[in-house]
């Protein structure tokens, strides 16, 4: 046989060599409860933040204090700054927060890491070009004055679930943190400083700590410069003796915060929320000893908490049945039977984990009974449609018994949570409100849940491969928006993962799952985009700037997730024997390292684009095995799709 003959063969061993390899490092990385979990890394504010609440709150420790400086200092950048996500531009709100608590912890502002950040801030504004939740931090310990931050009335909990602007038309993880900032708004506690730790020099001028300028629209009649309008006013009334409704007020946001303290002694399974409802706390006198403010720190300290050497931080949320759901699928796409002891154990861990309690989302969908699954260990108020999406696509390819009861009732609450436009949000159905994102406190990122092409792909292709028909309304409408949403260039944009590579890895599979004809133009044009941006490497990459400029779109360096993205939604439109495929393939294989990972410092999910950006330490290891395990499937001649082993399917 001559070596050209031999190629194939070689390609094969070096295919299933890669996949068992990774199959037996993400078996290694299981939990003996049957789930997977790995690291969700952020940027350095989570660590900063961190610090700074235990001073507010009193519980600081020399030693964790240190670790996190060490942690800091390990983050930043040769300019002096840290960035949003690794490798990104310096971020002056990110930077101003790490400086303040490297200066509380001690660290000698002399020194040579504080001064190129201190000069890097001053480059770029000083703290008074910082986000308002920065200047949030910075009051908290007299370093901004409280009068110059917009106005957050505690009265607005007050506003009926009918009202425009009541809390309930904020998405779930801005309406957990705007209800304890209520509260500290009112409040404006200032916590005492070590001598010297002060942020004077980070200001250029005296004002930028006494204000907070906000350009108004050039057009006079809009709904920010009404909000500017009536944050004018509402700071006046502050100065007011006479606040008829503020105790009954602040007596109903703590009543709200501790209704919303999940097990794990987190709020929304979230950092922000969960920080700023220690704060409101303490200002309402609830003393370190008090059970609900020690579950609070104490899973800080837990499950939240990263412990590498002798550093120290936390992580922004925690990931465990998402990571579980897609290692599952990724397992069985790379040919672990339904029936493996590893999986089934996984399975029932899922079922478990089954949100059976009225949430927030009732609000807006009363009469619907609970289903559906969380993204955390514990978050029986918020759980999530796409979480719940993958679970039952995870499932459905398990021999597991017990899971038709959970499986009906999710797919009856996902059905109930339909927006009115055909897609999914996350949390919430039609939290769409546009004008809420002009308050001026607003500047945090996110403040709405909308449908989004991501989320909404994921819950079509969940009731595409169950059996549902494409003429059944609900899908019907969802197949329409997905259509609706494509950009002009074949593409959809990504809101949970960077960005329009991942759009296009959920997209395009879950619409050929739902009936479209691969043949049809617009997936064409789909294919034609990811065949033009596949990198001379063979891999496929995107960076989170592309949030920022989408002329960036596709552009490198390769990463393992988004290459196994691309080739998912490459597999559903074109032979698995397509030179782009195979190319993608060799690269996925190449950049295994010898124990089964693939390495991937990029981030690749998002928070909130722009603003927050995430790394999921799982999905370098499980979305590599999905799409190198479809491929080696469909070259074998098997279906698309796995078969389910629900009766169901």
């Amino acid at each position: 046989m001559t070596a050209t003959a031999d190629a194939p063969a070689r390609a094969d061993a070096a295919l299933d060599a890669c996949l068992d390899r990774g199959v037996a490092h993400l078996r290694s990385l299981q939990a003996e409860d049957g789930y997977w979990w790995a690291e969700l890394e952020s940027n350095a504010t989570m660590a900063a933040e961190h610090l700074l609440l235990e001073r507010f709150l009193g519980t600081h420790d020399a030693e964790r204090e240190r670790g996190i400086a060490r942690y800091l200092l390990g983050l930043q950048q040769a300019d002096g700054s840290w960035p949003v996500y690794w490798g990104g531009p310096g971020d002056v709100s990110v930077t101003t927060e790490a400086w303040f608590a490297l200066k509380v912890a001690g660290v000698d502002p002399e020194r040579a890491e504080m001064t190129r950040a201190r000069d890097f801030v001053r480059a770029h504004g000083g703290a008074g070009a910082a986000r308002v939740f920065t200047k949030l931090w910075l009051a908290l310990f007299g370093q901004f004055d409280w009068d110059g931050l917009p106005a957050m009335p505690p009265e607005a909990i007050l506003l009926p679930p009918s009202s425009p602007l009541n809390i309930y038309a904020f998405a779930s993880w801005a309406r957990a943190t705007i209800v304890p900032i209520l509260v500290v708004w009112a409040s404006r506690p200032v916590a005492p400083l070590p001598e010297g730790a002060g942020v004077d020099e980070l200001f250029l001028h005296p004002d930028h700590r006494r204000a907070i300028r906000f350009p108004r629209d050039r057009a006079p009649l809009s709904w920010r410069n009404a909000f500017l309008a009536a944050d004018r006013a509402l700071r006046a009334h502050e100065r007011l003796p006479w606040k008829p409704l503020r105790k009954r007020a602040l007596d109903a946001c703590e009543r709200w915060i501790l209704a919303h303290q999940e097990a794990d002694g987190s709020w929304g399974g979230i950092q922000p929320p969960w920080v700023y409802s220690l704060i409101a706390l303490k200002c309402r006198g609830y003393s370190m000893d008090h059970p609900v403010m020690r579950r609070g720190l104490d899973g800080f300290l837990g499950d939240f908490a990263l412990r590498r050497g002798d550093a120290f931080a936390v992580q922004p949320c925690l990931s465990p049945v998402w990571d579980t759901a897609l290692a599952v699928t990724g397992l069985r796409e790379a040919g672990v039977p339904a029936d493996d002891e590893a999986l089934r154990r996984a399975g029932h861990w899922l079922l478990a984990t089954e949100v059976r309690s009225l949430g927030d989302w009732a609000v807006s969908t009363p009469g619907v009974e609970p289903g559906g699954f969380p993204f955390e260990f514990a978050n029986e108020q918020y759980p999530d449609t796409d979480d719940t999406a993958e679970v039952l696509i995870a499932l459905r390819l398990l021999d597991v018994p017990g899971k038709d009861a959970p499986f009906h009732r999710a797919k009856a609450w996902l059905r109930a949570m339909q927006s009115a436009n055909g897609g999914w949000g996350a949390f919430d159905r039609d939290n769409d409100r546009q004008f809420v994102t002009k308050i001026p406190f607003a500047d945090f990122g996110a403040t709405l849940d909308p449908p989004t092409e991501d989320v909404t792909a994921h819950i079509a292709e969940c009731f595409a491969l169950e059996g549902t028909s494409p003429r059944d309304p609900m899908l019907r409408r969802a197949i329409d928006y997905l259509w609706r949403t494509q950009e002009e260039d074949g593409a959809w944009w990504g809101r949970w993962g960077v960005n329009y590579v991942y759009g296009l890895g959920a997209a395009v599979p879950a619409l050929v799952a739902a009936g479209a004809d691969a043949a049809d133009p617009r997936l064409r044009r789909a294919s034609r985009w990811l065949l033009d941006h596949q990198l001379p490497d063979g891999g496929w990459g995107e960076s989170c700037a592309t949030y920022d400029d989408p002329s960036l779109r596709g552009g490198g360096p390769s990463t393992a997730s988004q290459t196994a993205w691309a080739l998912l939604a490459l597999l559903a439109l074109e032979p698995p024997d397509h030179p782009a495929i195979a190319r993608g393939a060799e690269w996925l294989i190449g950049a295994q390292s010898a124990n089964g990972e693939w390495e991937e410092p990029q981030f690749t999910g998002t928070g909130f684009p722009r603003d927050f950006m995430l790394k999921y330490h799982l999905y370098r290891n499980c979305w590599p095995l999905w799409a190198l395990g479809r491929y080696r499937r469909l070259r074998e001649g098997a279906p698309l799709h796995l078969p389910g082993t629900d009766p169901l399917a």
